[in-house]
């Protein structure tokens, strides 16, 4: 599916601020079947873009507003053709999960997606609730497609609930949340069980008839570790696996690690901020 996103962030402050510097995580990866045609990054008031990729080859974009502003807007399009090609079969046979650590637990590529994070800790509660919802399962993408099922039959969508500061034993105790919200419980709860699991963000077009949580906005899920199989993705929000529906931008650890957007700056706190994202497709053939 061939798919055009515009990601426009704008900040107004109540009075000006200076020395402005941010990173922004915005330009889709060239990975997993997708191909990035076309990405423009757009800052006002103008200022020199610089770019590089991080350690997981994520596009990093860098600029500074040195000058004193009253509002800064940061604008994104990018046109990317998606795939399906990383859909597993349901049934798809795993590694058992009383390999995993003896598999994983010493690949350079999994050791800091089976740590605690900033905002996912695998704690024994998770560890707990992981053997729970695996009881009677011996497969890994079994037991991870069950817990994704878990999270998106227990757990409410409730945009009001947290904030992009939650940490998940906060959701855990709530049951409620948003897609960044269940991304980090699923990983929590994936790492408990030596699983070695990592964030995704992105976005989500919702077709004419499709009815999908996240859409229209930055979408949160999970990629894990099969060996020999490499990494798949499981959606908790919407209870299924990534599709050419899907952009993916970057992957982490959490969402600290993938923020769209993050800075410092010198002058007020008293701001106020508004992110318009709109997905569209671009070949009708798709969407029919």
């Amino acid at each position: 599916m061939k798919l055009q996103v515009f990601h426009r962030t704008h900040y107004a402050y109540a009075s000006p601020v200076r020395e402005s510097f941010n990173e922004a995580r915005l330009q889709p990866t060239n990975a997993d079947g997708q191909i990035c045609h076309n990405f423009t990054l757009t800052v006002l008031p103008s200022t020199q873009l610089s770019h590089y990729l991080d350690f997981q080859f994520n596009w990093v974009h860098l600029f500074d507003v040195n000058e004193p502003h009253s509002s800064l807007t940061v604008e994104a399009t990018s046109v990317v053709t998606t795939s399906d090609q990383q859909v597993l079969p349901e049934d798809q046979a795993s590694t058992p999960l009383v390999e995993m650590e003896r598999s994983c637990g010493r690949l350079e590529r999994c050791h800091d997606f089976l740590q605690s994070s900033r905002f996912v800790e695998p704690s024994p509660e998770a560890w707990r609730l992981g053997l729970d919802i695996s009881h009677g399962l011996t497969d890994t993408w079994q037991i991870a497609q069950a817990i994704m099922q878990h999270i998106h039959r227990d757990f409410a969508y409730s945009p009001a609930a947290t904030n992009v500061h939650t940490h998940m034993r906060e959701v855990l105790r709530l049951k409620r949340g948003v897609c960044q919200d269940f991304a980090h419980v699923m990983l929590g709860v994936c790492r408990a069980l030596k699983i070695p699991a990592r964030y995704v963000s992105g976005y989500l077009y919702n077709g004419p008839a499709d009815q999908l949580r996240g859409s229209q906005a930055s979408h949160a899920w999970v990629e894990v570790y099969l060996p020999e199989l490499g990494w798949h993705g499981l959606d908790p929000t919407n209870n299924g696996q990534p599709d050419d529906r899907y952009v993916k931008i970057a992957v982490g650890r959490d969402y600290a690690d993938v923020t769209p957007i993050k800075g410092t700056y010198r002058g007020t706190t008293d701001r106020k901020l508004s992110v318009d994202v709109l997905v569209t497709a671009l070949d009708a053939v798709s969407v029919a």
